[in-house]
């Protein structure tokens, strides 16, 4: 038993004597209690053994043998998280909770599934791959790869950046487990056979090769005797062989090089190749020895003042450092990176040598102190933030040493190792240099690897698949397809009947509290601004944010906001240059940010509010640093030469940021893509939902392109001051801080001091969009003496119908139909959150997924009354589309029961009563102006929704020819979609 106070808990840290399972307990005032259980597992090929077998054994166990009790347990539960993850050496389980009796619920049906699973041969063909005809009914049709893991695979090998790293890894640490996909690789997947994923299991998932995890301030002996009476009683010690041992070291370094797909979306066509230079480190079980390399990897890469940024990313030979980049401690040896990607062939000599040089510079002249100490500020930040989901974030911190049988409790004690790395710094000034000369310098053990753009990429990955396809296919008999055939058959009269789910545990409707507890803000005043005050238990952090609304901004500046908000903060103000500006972020605050707002009304989806949002966070005797950062970035002090100002005039400076931000849209699409296809198809259906695509979806990123682009950014450059007159106005502006009660009057003072400082910004100025509505700021106060928000409205907005395309180089597609129904506060509003969970538990799962092969997709209520539905990685475009159709008159056909109505409202509620850290309290006030009365009322109407309700809104909304609609596609290239003239191709 060991105290952790930085923490704030005390470690518990138990072997099993019988089988020699290892348990750990953080027992902590943290009522989102979590569970996790992690398995060692080494694959020693690329047949995804690992990631197929974490999906299978959620299909089914031996006390709940029902077909996918994981996705059952969903809408049977209030889990606040509840997902399983397969690394390259690890496979874990989590799940978290804020119930104790969904807790116990939650832990039977995890241990059964992990240690008892069924492993049917059908559910290892719907979830790892399969032969199939195309049209399953039809045996005539041609035969195809089928399953999720095998679609999911071929989405990731699309994802250049993963690509990549998975390349690093395997080239790195060639001699045992890493050197395989344990993801598996899409044309090894169908080598895997039925009988090899159980042989898997027996020799992995055994608690001698367990790891049990559990947090929060549930009573650790309730979770011990559960899992002894459920789990461990059952079995004997065994010896598993999976231990993973120390990477031989190489005596010359290794050179490799991997081709991937061109981007569609890259600045310069001519610029996409990738090179990065990556060093095997040391054991992580070596605890101290992490920390330092991890901190010494910080020191060489991140932020402009960084000699990696300096020496690779300011001279822009490249758009970004290469999406493996730092250190990474996530394998047995960990290992540092550092590379760049979007520059051309001819750079790649000239890169090899800048890193080379720079590893020799810092060796010649080590760190600033400063930066250092910015550093170690980061790291108390750090552990004095609350985050709503510590344990989870715990559970992936420790995984990884304690996989190999490092000590976790050694890892928490973060004080103590900030105190002997003081120490050594101070008995050996060159002890960081003596590390890179180490590690880097004199380390034989490292490789260079390169990748290019072949554009044949994509057609040989089809080609080879389809030889793989033809090899399977001409080793079959006439008996083997028509077993094929009926085995189609029996997998899809499987996934159509409806589940005996009474095996499952579950909450009830009644379980649930049936009032919020309320958080008490204050309304005041800041130099005529007005203030919401937030009393929190925030541990010694101060958390501020301010709205800004863009009423008088000019339309043709709108859509350089997002661009305005990712540099104001980077390119130094006042007095000082960007690099001092970075510099006394990390010295003074927990970051500062600024992000682009667009904020539906409650009660009227052609209202809404836009802005900007300032956030920033620091510790209570940082608060005047903080804010004197903000204000350098409001004002243009006078007399100083105009150059010093906030200083937009840094052409260099903004193309670097431009550069990064175009390549990290590009890079985010193939991870995305759902979220871009929900914008999409909305974009047409609401103001809000116009502005939003404007500023986040596939508009922002070929704009970014566009801008990247251009040989001379001057034009932009001169954008960005006029946008900051309008924006940056004390007339415009509203904020909130969360502090302790103790430091509210502390933060009042330095507040208004702020306000002082930045009163030359105001200026009255007319609002570009003739009609503004106002929203009182305190739902409590008489009218007309309170401040309030001003919101936008477009009476004239004429919503229509759009079907858009957009052809992109993935294998497989993201689709999305989103239709317009009624706003939050309105009677239906409850009952259309209500039907997204149903339709997407209850149907769309089973088409899109279990039946379609697709990695996920359903349908969902979002805030600004828009109803979408989804699908991602997903290996049809026509068929889901359809499968949306298909959902609605399902419901319409009231093919449900009133249990199914209360499952989806569980789930529902899951989601409304997540926990809420300290910093974040109030904000949905501040923001949305959704105040706690408003909150209750919604939660009272979802309580009260009922079967007849989901058929009358499904009937009233969704049906066709009800609403008007609109449809997005991002996927590979459609020859059918092209034809339609319905549709627009981009």
């Amino acid at each position: 038993v060991t105290a952790v106070p930085d923490l704030f808990l005390t470690a518990v840290k138990l072997d099993h004597d019988v089988t020699g399972a290892q348990y750990l307990h953080a027992a902590r005032d943290d009522s989102n209690n979590l569970f996790s259980v992690q398995l060692r597992t080494t694959p020693m090929d690329s047949t995804g053994v690992p990631h197929i077998l974490e999906h299978t054994v959620l299909c089914g166990s031996q006390r709940f043998p029902c077909r996918d009790p994981f996705f059952k347990m969903l809408n049977r539960s209030l889990s606040t998280f509840m997902n399983a993850f397969t690394a390259s050496d690890y496979t874990m389980y989590p799940f978290s909770t804020q119930n104790a009796k969904d807790f116990q619920n939650l832990l039977s049906v995890y241990l059964d599934a992990v240690f008892f699973p069924c492993l049917r041969e059908l559910d290892f063909w719907q979830e790892g791959w399969r032969l199939e005809n195309e049209n399953p009914t039809d045996p005539s049709s041609s035969l195809v790869f089928k399953g999720v893991v095998f679609n999911e695979m071929k989405g990731a090998f699309s994802d250049n950046e993963s690509l990549y790293a998975q390349n690093l890894q395997n080239k790195l640490l060639p001699d045992h487990t890493y050197s395989v996909v344990s993801g598996g690789e899409p044309l090894t997947i169908p080598d895997l056979t039925w009988d090899q994923l159980k042989n898997f299991h027996s020799t992995h998932y055994h608690p001698s090769n367990a790891r049990f995890f559990t947090y929060g301030d549930l009573p650790l002996e309730k979770h011990l005797k559960q899992i002894q009476e459920e789990a461990l009683s059952k079995f004997r010690r065994t010896e598993p062989n999976t231990a993973v041992p120390s990477q031989i070291r190489w005596n010359k370094p290794r050179e490799a090089h991997v081709n991937c797909a061109p981007d569609a979306l890259a600045p310069d066509p001519a610029k996409q190749n990738t090179l990065c230079v990556s060093y095997l480190l040391g054991d992580i079980t070596d605890t101290y020895e992490a920390f330092t390399l991890s901190f010494l990897s910080s020191l060489m890469i991140s932020g402009p003042n960084s000699p990696f940024y300096k020496a690779l990313i300011e001279p822009k030979i490249g758009t970004d450092f290469s999406s493996a980049v730092g250190y990474d401690g996530s394998t047995r040896d960990a290992s540092f990176s550092v590379g760049l990607q979007g520059m051309a062939e001819e750079d790649l000599e000239r890169v090899k040598g800048i890193i080379s040089q720079t590893i020799d510079y810092i060796i010649a002249t080590g760190f600033e102190e400063e930066r250092i100490e910015a550093l170690l500020h980061k790291i108390e930040i750090q552990m004095k933030h609350q985050s709503a989901s510590f344990g989870l974030a715990l559970a992936s911190y420790i995984a990884c040493c304690w996989n190999h049988d490092g000590n976790p409790v050694q890892l928490l004690k973060i004080t103590e190792n900030v105190s002997r790395f003081r120490q050594c710094l101070q008995e050996n000034p060159r002890y960081l240099q003596d590390k890179v000369q180490h590690y880097f310098k004199d380390n034989s053990h490292k490789l260079t690897l390169s990748m290019k753009p072949d554009e044949q990429y994509l057609e040989k990955r089809i080609k080879a698949e389809q030889e793989k396809l033809q090899q399977k296919i001409l080793a079959l008999s006439e008996t083997d397809r028509k077993d094929i055939y009926e085995k189609g058959l029996q997998l899809l009269s499987e996934q159509s009947k409806t589940q005996d789910t009474s095996c499952l545990p579950e909450l009830k409707v009644s379980d649930i509290d049936s009032t919020i507890p309320c958080t008490p803000v204050q309304m005041g005043t800041a130099g005529g601004v007005p203030v919401q005050y937030c009393e929190q238990p925030t541990n010694g952090m101060v958390y501020f944010r301010a709205m800004c609304n863009l009423n008088t901004l000019p339309e043709d500046l709108k859509i350089y906001i997002p661009l305005f908000c990712s540099v104001i903060t980077k390119l130094g103000s006042g007095e000082l240059d960007y690099r001092q500006q970075a510099q006394q972020m990390e010295l003074k605050t927990g970051g500062m940010f600024v992000t682009s707002q667009v904020i539906p009304d409650t009660a009227d989806l052609d209202l809404y509010e836009q802005g900007v949002l300032l956030t920033s966070s620091c510790l209570e005797r940082n608060l005047p640093g903080m804010f004197q950062l903000w204000s350098d970035i409001f004002n243009r002090r006078v007399n100083i030469p105009i150059h010093l100002h906030s200083r937009f005039d840094d052409e260099e400076r903004l193309r670097v940021l431009v550069m990064m931000a175009a390549q990290e849209l590009s890079n985010g699409i193939s991870s995305s893509g759902h979220m871009y296809a929900m914008t999409r198809a909305a974009r047409s259906l609401t103001p809000t939902a116009n502005l939003q695509e404007t500023f986040s979806g596939m508009t922002q990123v070929t704009f970014m392109k566009r801008i990247a682009e251009m040989t001379d950014v001057t034009s932009v450059l001169r954008k960005l001051p006029r946008i900051k007159r309008h924006l940056l106005n004390v007339d415009n502006m509203r904020c909130s801080v969360n502090a302790t009660p103790q430091k509210m009057a502390d933060v009042t003072v330095e507040l208004e001091r702020f306000m002082d400082n930045i009163a030359s910004t105001r200026k009255e100025r007319k609002p570009v969009r003739p009609v503004i509505v106002e929203r009182p700021l305190d739902p409590h106060a008489p009218a007309g003496s309170v401040a309030s928000r001003k919101l936008i409205s477009e009476p004239n907005f004429k919503p229509c119908q759009m079907k858009t395309y957009f052809e992109l180089p993935f294998p497989v597609n993201f689709a999305s139909e989103c239709v317009r129904t009624v706003p939050f506060t309105h009677e239906d509003y409850a009952s259309l959150c209500v039907l997204g969970r149903l339709m997407t538990a209850k149907f769309l799962h089973g088409e899109i997924r279990e039946k379609g092969g697709a990695y996920g997709g359903g349908a969902r209520m979002g805030g600004g009354g828009l109803f979408a539905f989804y699908s991602y990685r997903d290996p049809n475009c026509s068929q889901t589309l359809a499968a949306f159709r298909k959902g609605v008159e399902w419901v319409c056909d009231g093919k449900f029961t009133q249990q199914d109505v209360d499952e989806a409202k569980l789930s529902v509620f899951s989601t409304v009563d997540a926990p809420i850290a300290p910093s974040d309290k109030g904000f949905g006030l501040f923001v949305n102006g959704i105040s706690d009365e408003v909150k209750q009322a919604h939660r009272e109407r979802l309580f009260a929704v009922m079967r007849k309700n989901l058929i009358d809104v499904a009937g009233r909304y969704l049906g066709f020819g009800q609403s008007t609609r609109g449809v997005a596609v991002l996927g590979p290239e459609n020859e059918s979609i092209k034809k339609d003239p319905s549709w627009v191709v981009k």
